[in-house]
């Protein structure tokens, strides 16, 4: 068994290491597209362009999350995510950056659909609509499990210590 967890964890970090590289990829991509953009000058189709770069860049801060995620949560710690601390933990740094990655990705798509497709606008609202109902969905999920949480006051006590282990 020990074997297996070991080789869990070294597939868990070659998962980390290829959200990391791919998250590279994209800021390069971004970097790219948003100097190309300023380069041909300052006007509106720049603007969509750096707008687009933004875009890309979110993706790359969720693959960085997603990879700082399961480097800490699955390779440094081991965690057990069963409990509810490290349940709303874990979704919650994930959520976050997902949420925020389609908000603005919602926005680009607005912005594009304005200016280029108006008939591309009602799929831009249904994205940021979507987007909406999983902030509330994630909201109400750390709601319900706040209460859980105080049912185990040392799982909330050992999460914070591996932080600590995690700054040092």
């Amino acid at each position: 068994m020990k074997k297996m967890m070991t080789l869990f964890g070294l597939v868990h970090s070659m998962i980390a290491i290829l959200f990391a590289l791919g998250a590279v990829a994209l800021i390069v991509i971004a970097a790219r597209m948003g100097i190309l953009a300023v380069a041909d000058g300052l006007d509106l189709p720049q603007a969509q362009a750096l707008i687009e770069a933004i875009g890309i860049l979110a993706a790359a801060v969720v693959a960085f999350q997603i990879a700082e995620t399961i480097t800490e949560e699955e390779v440094v710690r081991d965690a057990n995510i069963s409990a509810p601390t490290r349940v709303r933990r874990f979704l919650s740094r994930f959520f976050v950056v997902v949420i925020v990655a389609l908000a603005i990705e919602g926005l680009v798509a607005t912005f594009r659909a304005v200016h280029e497709e108006p008939e591309q606008l009602l799929y831009a609202g249904a994205l940021l609509a979507g987007t909406g109902i999983l902030l509330a969905a994630w909201g109400f999920f750390v709601y319900c499990n706040r209460a859980a949480e105080e049912l185990e006051p040392d799982a909330m006590a050992e999460a914070k210590r591996e932080d600590k282990k995690l700054d040092n």
